[in-house]
């Protein structure tokens, strides 16, 4: 039975609308390969429950924002939103008090540290740096990744010798996306230097890429998979443009065939790197959709999978398990935990 045949007999699915000739290639492209192994992602940053999976109860890896709800740039895409559900941490204090406290009470495995950029899509990390590495000296097996924005060499090495564990950024490949979604007057070079920045440290480095960034458009995915196949990075995060934190009317949804032929490329160009399915994807069953392509096209991880997500991968064979940790950290062949541990592992 081929892979089309097959998930149509998944309950959670059964509704759902499939692309046939896209699903062939996705199975065509896995013929003669060994199953990749899939991590599916439940991160503290907000509750969880799929039909298939449970999220965890502690509070063991959440996001930090260094400006609260504050953006000097305000994206026509996000609006300051993604910020809203963060942990506050506006000065140095307040975010080593908050993490030490969680250490304490939740088995603290890790963290997030955001927040919102200013004009120039930058955020100053400096004062935050030292926290950072008192936290990692007392407490080594803590997890920190920092979301960057862009930043110069100078900057990215400062991270490095505090102990940051990992870093993300978002690679934009169209410079009118950058001028009209951001309001931005960068360039591309300039994500494109961070991204070498960045690479230049031992830090995990994994890139993000919004599909539909361009008011829900495909215009500079390709460049900006371009970009990021150039560099040594540990693994690249794709998100799905996500119009309900947009401006009503301005953005439309991608089509979940468009989202999976990206996915395939993007596997196609990485072949040997960890490509994963982030946080951010449109709800229902775009998502579903979504997912199930993710799962077929061969990525390596899924935040907060979909229902049927499980039953996909058991479907076309693929092994995997489940982390309470942010997708973006503990990378690899060793994952955090075995589907069905404890979320307190």
């Amino acid at each position: 039975m081929n892979w089309h045949d097959a998930i149509a007999d998944i309950e959670d699915l059964e509704d759902a609308e499939f692309d046939a000739p896209l699903i062939a290639q996705f199975e065509a492209a896995a013929t003669g390969r060994d199953p990749r192994p899939i991590r599916f992602s439940t991160p503290t940053f907000k509750e969880y429950e799929s039909s298939e999976l449970s999220g965890c109860n502690k509070n063991s890896f959440p996001a930090f924002s260094i400006t609260a709800a504050a953006c000097g740039l305000n994206c026509d895409h996000c609006q300051k939103k993604i910020l809203e559900p963060m942990i506050p941490a506006t000065n140095p204090a307040m975010l080593e008090q908050k993490v030490r406290q969680l250490i304490d009470s939740q088995a603290l495995n890790g963290f997030l540290l955001s927040g919102g950029s200013n004009k120039r899509n930058e955020i100053n990390y400096s004062r935050y740096l030292p926290v950072v590495e008192r936290l990692k000296s007392d407490y080594p097996d803590l997890k920190i990744a920092v979301h960057s924005a862009l930043m110069q060499e100078q900057q990215a090495k400062a991270m490095e010798s505090a102990g940051v564990d990992t870093v993300m950024m978002d690679v934009i490949g169209a410079e009118a996306t950058i001028r009209q979604v951001y309001k931005l007057d960068r360039p591309v070079a300039d994500f494109e230097t961070t991204l070498a920045a960045l690479c230049s440290t031992s830090m995990e480095v994994t890139p993000h890429i919004v599909i539909g960034l361009h008011y829900g458009q495909i215009l500079g995915e390709a460049n900006a998979l371009d970009i990021v196949s150039r560099y040594p990075v540990t693994a690249l995060v794709l998100v799905v443009i996500m119009p309900f934190y947009s401006k009503p009317g301005t953005f439309v949804t991608p089509s979940t065939s468009d989202v999976g032929r990206i996915f395939l490329e993007a596997r196609e160009r990485l072949p040997d790197k960890q490509v994963l399915l982030g946080c951010a994807r449109p709800p229902g069953m775009h998502k579903r959709v979504t997912d199930a392509y993710a799962i077929m096209a061969g990525l390596d991880g899924i935040a907060f999978p979909a229902d049927g997500a499980v039953s996909v991968a058991h479907t076309i064979g693929r092994p995997f398990e489940q982390a309470h940790s942010c997708c973006s950290i503990k990378l690899g062949s060793e994952f955090k935990a075995p589907l069905g541990r404890s979320c307190a592992a």
